[in-house]
């Protein structure tokens, strides 16, 4: 472990671009480092810690406190060094953040050289991370997401507010929680937020970890009481919610800890996602403990994301509880708000018809004309459309006025387009056979799922009459594969107890499963020879794409009409090729008959996603499990009182259904619509997936590091880590590794990684290569040269060190300059080494030493030729830079100043930030310095002699 003293002066190898971080203090096993110009405190672990000592050598140039030595002498006093020069004395406390570190001159120049195929690599490594950090993808490239323009248009949204403060509400299925994940990975890739903390419901607690993990490669921290005890357990003060960056909690735990709650808020975030924020009680006269926590969260944090209910499900009231914990400024009255919400559902109907192509009426021309009387620009497009003018235009600037536009996003089925047929195939099996002890245990197994969480109910099924029934449909379809779903862990054993004597190739994925045996279980399903049935939990309706079948067999029915929804959405996806086929068997007269009645007539939760299906069970709930447990058959009252009941919900349901779509908010579901970032998203998105000479390159890579690759073919490949060179190579602690480039094959197997350069695998096998000496110095004999010629080949890399959150990388990332000189110090700007040369050297290694006495003397001139081209070329790319942050910054300030007199969810705020940010980056980019980072010296066959 390495000695760590408060001011040494250590360098990221994960982030070089930070410059010299100084150590501010040592704690325990953690080390805090400042990277002062970059505005960033990281706080790392001593013993895995990503940082290399910043100890100059003799003979190299230090500068600090406004001047330079070259070293003669170096001392150590109480940890720290202190470098002598020229009759001057520099501590390694007061040196310049920016220091030129390279060795690659040093190592030519004695003959320590490498292969010349490694300063390719080397060269490579620089211009592929470059491209990969300049990508507006970038974050996003290796994450395991289809390509949905919606989710592409939200994600692009709102991760260019500065901060991201949005209310995500979808309708269900639609993909909240990927959306959200897109939005958190954005920010962390970015440097826009490095912490980040997920509250949800307990319930989702673990859904979110495995979600953000398989799908985002986001390894966050859940946090509980044991956790927390454990932590305060070292005795060393600290905060618990300080140990780790990003931290998924439950919310109920932590409004009913109020010293954890206080823990939490003092902690600070960046980044503040809240899950299921419908749930979140709020009315002008009190709030519950969970909105109060919420609240003071959303006040205290820059970036806040709420996933929630659609509008028509809350009621106005509710969501303005939403919208008020994002802007208390905007949205601190609700009947106002209720106004203009009333405001916003007349002019839905107004765009409906504009859509529709239809003309509006003189009265609503006139409606628009006194509703707008202040908005000149909208009253002149009113003059020409009344002329006969353009109706797409008058439904833009309609749009662009909208109110909650710009701070909620709202996707809808029908709009979205692209999903399945849904068809239900009951099974009602005849009482008259089942015996009274089995109608029993049907009803104590009922009681037990209707409970939350659901109580431990023996279930044994060797004479249940649903397993004849489910061996039937399997014979029936026999090309076809299952996912059977079931509310618990002991159900999924005791259907394998029983289905296994029948040769049935079955699979088992339950919460008594690590992840990764899970994720194996679920890969032999999706495999065309795997197994036909997967038995699943609860677990299995949670965020896994199983959309390779369309046919779900439900052993048991949820209560919640939204649970029941996540179960079919396993296989009710955008693209489903079929349609999804739901079988479900019960017993005449039982529990589960008449929930499947009700969830079917009452609300057709089977073949639709009822926007109400919660607020109707919260309304029916007592009296259906009333009627549901109790012994019904024979019961004429009973029945007609089933019945009453199926009718009333049935009514209810076609008012709530009614009001929904007469109270829906047309203008806000176009704005989401005609957000035109995500096709700039999607556009670098497909451009990486069809980047097969970076796939390559990536292979290249990790076999420098020895990690052995096998093609399985079909587009999988296997990562073998048995003759891995270093352990500084994270990734492989679990063994060998199935990765894949092909992003279909990742979405059909959940056990694949899907490998880009934005991967954790990758980055790290970058930052080791780019951080050692590997590749930095080269010698190589090419015959293809005139004789007594020579090309020096150089690597500068431009870095421009700013403060984190300014996300400059998008404009000038780390950028390797190019630059080749020959003998008689001309630039020579084609020039590459023959394929010849090169293969020579791989199969015959050079003897430096012979060329020690040429290098020496031609070198040096050379280097110097080389770094005043490097300065020339870095000029240009500043400038570039430059030119392009100023257009994308200068055109949204534009855009923004004039929706600011239209709309008042465009905050003058907003414009202050975007026009901070722009003069942040005009003082930042000239700043970018150069820096050696490698050398080639090709020269001809006859220089030594």
């Amino acid at each position: 472990m390495p000695a760590f003293v408060p001011g040494q002066r250590w360098i990221s190898t994960a982030e070089p671009e930070l410059g010299l971080g100084t150590v501010l203090r040592v704690e325990g096993r953690a080390v805090e480092v400042l990277f002062a110009k970059a505005g960033v405190l990281r706080r790392y672990a001593q013993q895995s810690a990503p940082l290399v000592r910043a100890n100059f050598r003799v003979g190299q140039q230090v500068s600090g406190n406004g001047t330079k030595l070259s070293i003669e002498r170096i001392e150590e006093e109480d940890g720290l060094l202190q470098y002598f020069g020229g009759g001057k004395q520099l501590g390694e406390g007061a040196l310049d953040d920016e220091q030129s570190i390279s060795q690659a001159d040093e190592r030519l120049l004695t003959g320590r050289v490498d292969l010349p195929d490694q300063f390719d690599l080397r060269r490579e490594a620089w211009q592929r991370r470059a491209a990969a950090r300049r990508s507006p993808a970038f974050g996003l490239n290796g994450a395991r997401i289809e390509l949905l323009p919606h989710q592409l248009r939200v994600a692009q949204a709102a991760t260019s507010r500065l901060p991201p403060r949005v209310l995500l509400a979808d309708e269900v299925g639609l993909g909240k929680t990927i959306e959200a994940g897109m939005i958190i990975a954005r920010q962390l890739a970015s440097g826009r937020a490095r912490r980040v903390l997920v509250l949800v419901p307990d319930s989702l607690v673990n859904q979110w970890f495995v979600e953000l993990l398989r799908r985002f490669n986001l390894a966050f921290a859940i946090f509980d009481e044991s956790r927390t005890e454990a932590i305060e357990a070292a005795g060393d003060g600290r905060n618990p919610f300080e140990d780790e960056q990003c931290v998924i909690v439950s919310v109920g735990f932590l409004a009913e800890q109020p010293r954890r709650a206080e823990q939490a808020l003092a902690a600070g975030w960046d980044l503040l996602v809240v899950d299921e924020a419908h749930h979140l009680e709020w009315t002008p006269a009190q709030a519950s403990d969970e909105y109060a926590l919420v609240e003071q969260l959303a006040a205290a944090t820059p970036g806040v994301v709420l996933l929630t209910a659609t509008p028509e499900q809350l009621g106005r009231s509710g969501h303005f509880a939403r919208l008020r914990l994002l802007d208390r400024a905007r949205y601190r009255d609700l009947d106002a708000y209720i106004a203009e919400a009333q405001g916003y559902v007349e002019l839905s109907q107004l765009a409906d018809r504009l859509q529709a192509g239809d003309r509006l009426s003189a009265a609503q021309v006139a409606g628009l004309r006194q509703r707008y009387a202040g908005d000149p620009a909208l009253l002149a497009l009113l003059v020409g459309y009344a002329d006969g003018g353009d109706a797409e235009t008058l439904l833009d600037a309609l749009v662009d006025r909208h109110g909650t536009g710009r701070v909620m996003f709202r996707n809808r089925r029908a709009r979205v387009g692209g999903f399945p047929e849904r068809r239900l195939d009951l099974s009602v099996i005849d009482a008259g056979g089942v015996g009274e002890a089995r109608r029993q245990a049907l009803l104590a197994e009922f009681r037990g799922d209707v409970q939350q969480p659901p109580a431990a109910v023996e279930a044994e099924y060797d004479d249940d009459p649903r397993l004849p029934w489910l061996l039937d449909l399997l014979e029936r379809h026999p090309q076809d594969k299952f996912l059977l779903i079931c509310r618990s862990q002991q159900k999924v054993l005791e259907l394998e107890r029983v289905l296994k004597p029948t040769g049935i190739k079955l699979a088992r994925f339950h919460e008594g499963l690590g992840l990764l045996q899970r994720d194996r279980n679920a890969a032999w399903f999706a495999q065309d020879d795997g197994a036909r049935l997967l038995l699943a939990s609860e677990i299995g309706s949670e965020g896994r794409n199983f959309q390779f079948a369309h046919r779900l067999v439900l052993w048991d029915l949820p209560l919640d009409p939204d649970l029941l929804e996540q179960r079919i959405g396993r296989l009710d996806r955008i693209g489903q090729a079929h349609a999804v086929e739901i079988h479900l068997a019960v017993v005449r007269g039982s529990a589960q008959h008449l929930l499947a009645r009700w969830l079917d007539e009452g609300i057709d939760a089977f073949r639709h996603s009822p926007a109400d299906g919660r607020a109707l069970l919260r309304r029916f709930a007592e009296p259906l499990l009333r009627l549901c447990t109790e012994d019904a058959r024979g019961v004429d009252e009973l029945d007609q009182e089933f019945e009453t009941l199926l009718a009333e919900t049935r009514a209810e349901h076609e008012q709530l259904s009614a009001r929904i779509h007469e109270g829906r908010d047309r203008l806000l579901e176009l704005a989401a619509l005609r957000d035109s970032g995500g096709e700039v998203l999607r556009a670098a998105l497909l451009a990486a997936d069809n980047d097969n000479a970076r796939d390559e390159f990536a292979l290249r890579l990790l076999e420098r590091f020895g990690v052995q690759v096998d093609d399985l073919g079909g587009g999988v490949f296997r990562l073998d880590p048995e003759t891995l060179s270093t352990d500084a190579l994270g990734g492989f602690e679990a063994g060998a590794q199935s990765i894949t480039f092909d992003r279909t094959v990742a979405l059909a197997r959940d056990d694949l990684r899907l490998l880009r350069l934005d991967h954790p695998l990758l980055q790290g096998a970058l930052d080791l290569l780019l951080s050692t000496e590997t590749g930095n110095a080269a010698l190589l004999v090419d015959a293809a040269l005139p004789p007594r010629q020579g090309v020096l080949q150089a690597v500068f890399v431009l870095e421009c060190v700013a403060e984190a959150g300014l996300d400059v990388e998008r404009f000038l990332p780390p950028t390797p300059l190019r630059v080749n000189i020959d003998t008689v110090r001309r630039e020579r700007r084609e020039f590459e080494p023959s394929a010849e040369a090169l293969q020579r050297a791989v199969e015959q290694p050079l003897d430096a030493d012979r060329y020690r006495r040429f290098l020496v003397r031609l070198v040096p001139p050379m280097l110097a030729a080389a770094e005043a081209a490097a300065q020339r070329h870095a000029a240009r790319c500043i400038d570039e830079a430059l030119a392009l942050a100023q257009q994308q910054l200068c055109g949204e300030i534009e855009r923004l100043r004039a929706l600011l007199a239209i709309n008042h969810s465009v905050r003058a705020t907003d414009i202050e930030a975007l026009e901070a940010e722009r003069a942040a980056l005009a003082e930042a980019l000239p700043g970018a310095r150069v820096r050696l980072d490698a050398l080639r010296l090709v020269v001809s066959a006859d220089v030594v002699g």
